[in-house]
């Protein structure tokens, strides 16, 4: 190895080293009480050496949730190639996001701070209007799975897309947050799952009922 490529590593050995010990605290106590010396501290660098790789706090938590969104946007890039019903889609997207957080759950508690507080962290503009965009990159998949289960005629097609992508994305989250951090740990997985897989049933049922009931007049007519 030469002496760059030894560099590199290090560098980027050093850089993963401040994140993971920034998530660990933005986990254990939020974002606020976080500071750029308390990373470093849990890193074992010195503050200084901190600033040589981020510029603030902030662009280390932006970081971190671009990051995992990104990983998270690999796992799903194949939902809707050649699925055999959105129905089945929007399942199979449910239970990647459950899966995703119940391996991460650092993370989940992150994004969940980043959605409800964002006005009290004072992030640059650039940096939550990033965090905006990554995380609308995976509501828009869940209506474009929806886009596809009209065009398949699977759901009605008066649907009002931006309004059901809202109500899944908000049952996902409610639920996992709802049972992440409670309840017996060796039952978790299986509550969040088979909640939010009842809570789809029902609800892409009430789609069907509904273009059902659009198709019933225009038939009889």
């Amino acid at each position: 190895m030469g002496l760059e490529e030894r560099r590199k590593r290090e560098r980027e050995n050093r850089k993963n080293a401040i994140l993971k010990a920034a998530r660990k605290l933005f986990f254990e106590k939020g974002f606020k009480p976080v500071t750029v010396e308390s990373i470093a501290r849990k890193a074992e660098l010195s503050k200084g050496s901190i600033y040589l790789y981020y510029n603030s706090k902030e662009e280390i938590y932006t970081q971190i949730l671009l990051n995992d969104i990104d990983k998270f946007h690999d796992r799903i890039s194949d939902l809707l190639q050649n699925p055999s019903s959105a129905s089945e889609a929007l399942m199979r997207l449910a239970n990647i996001y459950v899966d995703f957080f119940l391996n991460d759950r650092e993370l989940f508690r992150i994004l969940m701070t980043f959605m409800l507080h964002t006005s009290d962290m004072n992030l640059p503009e650039d940096l939550n209007d990033h965090i905006v965009r990554t995380t609308n990159k995976t509501i828009g998949i869940i209506e474009q799975v929806f886009k596809y289960g009209v065009e398949r005629g699977e759901f009605p097609a008066t649907l009002n897309l931006r309004q059901n992508r809202n109500a899944v994305w908000g049952m996902l989250n409610g639920i996992i947050s709802l049972h992440l951090f409670t309840g017996i740990e060796d039952k978790r997985a299986e509550v969040i799952h088979s909640t939010i897989e009842a809570g789809l049933e029902i609800f892409i049922r009430g789609l069907e009922i509904s273009e059902t009931k659009e198709i019933g007049p225009r038939l009889s007519g």
